[in-house]
């Protein structure tokens, strides 16, 4: 049998026996059990199950009662340790993978209506002329309207060759359009965004990390090309993903044989020491990594690496405090789980998880790491002071702007991107050099007023904002997201600031190399 695969009484022997040892409220030392106690206990497990099962007041669904069971004694493990049944674990494993079966679209939930936001290139939904601002009528003959997002994704992904039919309104079109649509494989791409954003710097932005990660970090950086001179990496909102992913990222910034990582675990098979294997040695430009309190795990890895060998500065806020190593098993039945089996540090030796004994569950992921403070004091490369045991404290902090209520009111809305379904009907030409003029302004102005909404208190004080999500929307559904998403960075303030600091991490990239090529040994002549 592969030692991978468990049975699930295994799994809850294996439970049974950490929890013995405590719940991660206390500290708890484990009590050594034989094997003759663990089947005492699982024998009371299943005699509970059992009587449920012939005398509960209602049916009882046994399988969901495993899995919560399971799910429960986790939690009291750690915050991260989790269980996936069948259905979660084959979706788990796709977004790993880089990749799933659908039809290549992007949907939300706007105005009670599920409508296309984009379509992938190359995929069957962009290959048969389905667009942005189509609203999703009908799915195999079935109403769409009035299903949540989720459950419109879920009805039009499935095997790989299979046809769903779909029915959609078109803004300027009375009658409905179908669609027959052969399902294919989507690639899931983690790595959405990377271009330039002032001449010779480059943005790039990863979502999460899964297996297709690393390739597309390198491609990303193929296309910006050599002429690269600073370069913005942006890990806001990413939780994270596959640590081997993370150094094959931090492979392409740091130079071979720096190190990425040190996990430590209570088994000696847990602790490793992770090194950069190839490197990228004549990469020259600056870095700045862009993190927040949603920024996790893998991202976290990435930039305490960057940041401890002096590589980039970091900008932004507080990272998670996502610290702790999952290894995940497959289970007998589809099912899968993830558990804890170490704890990673930086370079420098610091730790990246904060501290979780003292808070529930919810409070430990709704409160994230604001209240936090660092328990550890290390040093980069160059001697500079970094923090540990509470995330990645940035090099400069700078909060994300908020939306006033002006802006607040016309995105909740979704009245620039209705306009636009609008606009883009009565003009069917393509504008590749769209601006929002004075009379597009006008337009929109009256569009505004038709939908009574408080627009006129606020509109000229947001002029620039207004005139940038117009500009956004019809680049998003005429011309693609990459470009679209040009215009949004112009009004993205961190971005902004990253580019400033881009000289300040020059400087300190170069000195750095200097620092530490100083420290080195001469060579003696024999």
């Amino acid at each position: 049998m592969n030692k991978n695969r468990f049975t699930f009484l295994g799994l809850l022997v294996v439970l049974m026996s950490s929890l013995m040892g405590g719940f991660w409220g206390s500290r708890l030392q484990a009590t050594p059990r034989t094997s003759e106690d663990l089947d005492k206990l699982l024998k009371t497990y299943t005699q509970v199950l059992s009587l449920a099962e012939e005398n509960y007041a209602d049916p009882v669904n046994t399988e969901k009662c495993l899995y919560d069971s399971i799910r429960g004694m986790l939690q009291k493990l750690d915050p991260h340790s989790s269980f996936f049944d069948p259905k979660t674990y084959r979706l788990f494993r796709d977004d790993q993978r880089g990749n799933f079966f659908g039809l290549g679209i992007s949907v939300a939930n706007i105005n009670g209506q599920p409508t296309v936001i984009s379509t992938l290139p190359g995929t069957p939904a962009h290959r048969l002329g389905i667009r942005s601002g189509d609203i999703i009528v009908k799915i195999d003959g079935k109403p769409g309207i009035g299903l949540t997002r989720d459950q419109v994704v879920e009805k039009l992904r499935g095997p790989r060759g299979t046809v769903v039919q779909i029915s959609v309104q078109r803004e300027g079109i009375g009658d409905l359009l179908d669609f027959t649509v052969v399902r294919d494989v989507i690639p899931r791409h983690s790595v959405p965004v990377a271009v330039y954003v002032r001449p010779k710097i480059g943005y790039i932005r990863i979502e999460d990390f899964t297996e297709t990660t690393e390739r597309e970090v390198e491609e990303s950086l193929k296309r910006l090309g050599p002429e690269l001179e600073g370069l913005i990496l942006d890990l806001r909102g990413n939780p994270g993903g596959s640590l081997q992913t993370a150094i094959g990222v931090a492979d392409k910034f740091l130079k071979q044989g720096q190190e990425v990582l040190l996990t430590k675990g209570r088994l000696a098979s847990a602790n490793h020491r992770y090194v950069v294997p190839k490197g990228a040695a004549s990469s020259s430009y600056a870095m700045v990594v862009l993190i927040n309190n949603d920024s996790a795990s893998a991202s976290e890895i990435v930039a305490g690496a960057v940041q401890d060998h002096d590589r980039g500065l970091i900008l932004g806020e507080t990272s998670f405090g996502k610290g702790l190593v999952q290894s995940v098993f497959e289970l007998s039945r589809g099912a899968g789980v993830a558990l804890t089996t170490a704890k990673f540090y930086t370079p420098s030796g610091r730790l990246i998880q904060r501290d979780y004994l003292k808070k529930t569950y919810y409070g430990y992921f709704n409160g994230k790491g604001k209240e936090t403070q660092p328990t550890e004091i290390r040093r980069t490369d160059s001697g500079r002071t970094v923090y540990g045991g509470g995330g990645i404290t940035p090099d400069v902090t700078l909060q994300p702007s908020s939306f006033n209520s002006f802006q607040s009111v016309l995105l909740g809305n979704a009245s620039f991107f209705s306009f636009i379904r609008s606009y883009n009907a009565r003009h069917p030409e393509l504008q590749r050099d769209f601006e929002a003029s004075d009379a597009l302004l006008q337009e929109f102005r009256a569009y505004l007023r038709s939908r009574e909404l408080p627009w006129q208190e606020g509109f000229e004080q947001n002029l620039e904002f207004v005139k940038r999500q117009l500009k956004y929307e019809y680049v998003l559904s005429r011309i693609g997201f990459e470009e679209a998403q040009k215009v949004f960075l112009e009004g993205d303030f961190q971005v902004l600031k990253a580019v400033e600091l881009l000289p300040q991490a020059r400087a300190l990239f170069v000195n750095a190399g200097k620092s530490v090529a100083s420290r080195k040994p001469s060579a003696r002549a024999n």
